[in-house]
């Protein structure tokens, strides 16, 4: 029998894809007043893997990312989700996103997307939420799905979230031996 134990807290991790480089500060301010202090941020990240976003948003898209410092319990990723939805809102222009931002929550482990869609391979966690399992932790890196994103499954990113998990690894060990039991192979 297994016994229920509370999970770790999380890195909360979040990608902004845009087409103005420039609205990237004020975004990051307001993203840091709604979870706290960034710690890490990704170099600029060209988006060309999809056309999906651009009749919304465009063409030129670009990515970056975003890691916070504080921890979250993985519950609160419906919550946090539903904030950086109505950030995108506020920031629409003629009805259209002008930006798209992606949380997530890094584990030992795994790294999670949340998003609104259900699709198979997502577990609803509520308020209309689900969760994407997007890439594994095995043998010293990201292991992509058959349903990765092509951005999170290029080096890249991967580089970027390995320097997060890292961080996320020495932020539990500040925490104490007992944060750190379990979860990488």
């Amino acid at each position: 029998m297994s016994t229920p134990h509370p999970p770790l807290p999380a890195k909360l991790v979040a990608g902004l894809l845009l087409a103005r480089r420039e609205r990237f500060a004020s975004l990051a301010v307001e993203l840091a007043a709604a979870f706290g202090r960034i710690d890490l941020v990704s170099a600029w990240m060209p988006f060309d893997y999809t056309e999906y976003y651009s009749e919304e948003m465009g063409t030129g898209l670009f990515r970056r990312m975003l890691a916070f410092q504080p921890l979250v319990v993985p519950e609160r990723l419906p919550e946090i989700k539903l904030a950086t939805n109505a950030i995108e809102q506020a920031c629409a222009q003629d009805g259209r996103r002008t930006v798209n931002i992606d949380p997530g929550i890094l584990s030992l482990e795994r790294f999670v997307l949340a998003t609104g869609k259900n699709f198979t391979h997502r577990i609803y966690l509520g308020q209309g939420i689900y969760a994407d399992l997007t890439l594994i932790y095995h043998r010293g890196g990201f292991q992509m799905l058959p349903w990765t994103y092509p951005d999170y499954a290029d080096a890249p990113l991967q580089r970027f979230l390995l320097a997060v998990r890292a961080k996320y690894a020495r932020d539990l060990q500040a925490r104490g031996p007992a944060s750190i039991s379990g979860g990488s192979r």
